[in-house]
């Protein structure tokens, strides 16, 4: 069965007028043709959708049923060039997008209500993911983009784009109840508190960067405790857990028994790390490039 939007186009004309001539003249076209178009399209449907007589027609209850579900095809379809213009502008569709916990705290909520008020009716789907879990999802078509902390394998760098976004200094997150040490911003003077670390194959830069902090101090430190999350190394230093190195913009992350500290380090110790967005390069998604506009503003 093949039924034609010009076929419910006539059979609206011909219910709302209840007369074929006035229903021809409404459509700018003569009777037969239209008489025809509406016998074509009650053999499609195997059943007659009016009642014809020599003074009148009526709908049949075929008919009658069918007379709204037609205006509302025909509605949506009228719909359509709008709707296909809107999603070559990035203005509909589905985005799905994963990032790394240090992202909630700086660039993803600003850039998710700039997105929202610009794009409201694309559906956005969220993943907090570590960095190497993120380049699994890409790898495999499961996102479309990645909020993560380089770098990018090699395997993977024909397959995918990179921006580098920001980079942040690294700052102390230190218990509560070291008040009475000297304030001086020196790794050296909380030497003897255990670190709390990433584990390096989830975020090797992040990993190698904080230890490289510590070996350019002159000093070894001793891991207690690795975590995956942000939120839980900062919740093992409100324990008294030790102390965690992370980037600056974690200091919005409040929490009771932790205070941050700036870190001074010398010109030749300046340790930051890198945000960056990546994805596919073999996708054309407008609202992928969309997002990617927005964050260059």
């Amino acid at each position: 069965m093949q039924i034609e939007l010009r076929q419910l186009r006539y059979f609206v004309a011909v219910a709302e007028e209840l007369h074929f001539g006035r229903a021809a003249q409404k459509l700018h076209m003569t009777q037969p043709p239209l008489s025809q178009a509406i016998q074509g399209l009650e053999a499609e449907l195997g059943t007659a959708l009016f009642h014809r007589t020599t003074r009148q027609i009526q709908l049949s209850a075929a008919g009658l049923v069918l007379l709204p579900e037609a205006k509302r095809l025909l509605a949506q379809a009228e719909l359509l060039p709008a709707m296909a213009q809107r999603a070559a502008a990035g203005a509909i569709g589905q985005l799905r997008l994963a990032f790394v916990s240090i992202a909630d705290y700086s660039i993803l909520p600003p850039a998710l209500r700039r997105f929202r008020q610009h794009y409201h009716s694309v559906k956005i789907e969220l993943h907090e993911a570590t960095s190497d879990r993120q380049l699994d999802l890409l790898e495999n078509d499961e996102i479309d983009l990645a909020l993560l902390i380089p770098p990018i394998p090699d395997r993977l760098t024909t397959l995918l784009n990179y921006r580098k976004i920001r980079s942040e200094n690294l700052i102390l997150a230190l218990p509560d109840g070291l008040e009475s040490r000297p304030m001086a911003e020196q790794l050296s003077t909380y030497k003897d508190l255990p670190l709390i670390l990433f584990p390096r194959k989830i975020a090797p830069a992040l990993h190698d960067t904080i230890l490289g902090c510590f070996r350019e101090a002159g000093l070894t430190p001793v891991i207690a405790q690795e975590a995956i999350q942000m939120q839980t190394i900062i919740a093992l230093v409100s324990a008294n857990m030790g102390m965690a190195l992370v980037p600056e913009s974690v200091a919005n992350l409040q929490r009771a028994g932790v205070h941050y500290q700036t870190l001074e380090l010398s010109q030749s110790m300046q340790y930051c790390v890198e945000l960056g967005i990546a994805w596919r390069r073999d996708t054309h998604s407008p609202v992928i490039q969309a997002f990617l506009d927005l964050l260059e503003e």
